[in-house]
């Protein structure tokens, strides 16, 4: 299934329409949400002044928000999407997972797999990436910037433009590495090669 107004993000597809007002926006999210209601996965919809932000884990859902959004008139803008994961190096998650869950969200119940997943959207999700034991270095957490593949070279530009360095590009395009002037580290990820 082509779903061209939608980019896979790390959790599920993700799509920007372009409104021209909040009214406009509302109206969109309303239609969505009146042909979505008895959709077995509900997608998540956010609201601005010229935009509303949709993500769906069903294609088919996705498929017919894209439908509505035409009806509407709108158009995607798939260059604006993206996802902000935190991710912190651990070579022993089952000691700290259920910590950072509780402390970010309340409950270890969000503590799911590798991640913390916040089902309210509050905070950005969190992701421990295994390591072998070591001595702790003095950078546990890096971000994890998930984009679509098309605006990654842009944003490679603008780093290395801002005094920044490739890092790490062995694993492009599923993701490259780019460290600041001291060193703090920026995983610009992609779901291409994955």
């Amino acid at each position: 299934m082509v779903l061209a107004d939608w980019r896979k993000m790390v959790q599920a597809q993700q799509a920007r329409f372009v409104t021209s007002s909040l009214a406009e926006g509302a109206r969109f999210v309303q239609a969505v949400g009146e042909a979505c209601s008895s959709a077995e996965v509900v997608p998540e919809l956010r609201l601005g002044a010229t935009f509303v932000d949709v993500s769906s884990r069903d294609d088919a859902v996705a498929q017919q928000i894209s439908a509505i959004a035409a009806e509407h008139g709108l158009t995607a803008d798939p260059t604006a999407v993206a996802q902000l994961e935190i991710a912190l190096d651990t070579a022993d998650l089952p000691e700290i997972g259920p910590f950072w869950a509780a402390v970010l969200t309340g409950t270890t119940d969000s503590f799911q797999g590798n991640d913390i997943l916040d089902p309210t959207g509050r905070i950005p999700n969190i992701w421990f990436q295994g390591t072998s034991p070591h001595a702790t270095p003095r950078q546990r957490f890096h971000l994890d910037l998930w984009l679509p593949a098309e605006v990654v070279p842009d944003r490679i530009k603008a780093g290395l433009a801002a005094g920044g360095k490739i890092a790490y590009d062995d694993e492009a395009p599923a993701f490259i590495v780019l460290a600041d002037p001291q060193g703090n580290k920026v995983c610009l990820c992609t779901s291409d090669g994955r």
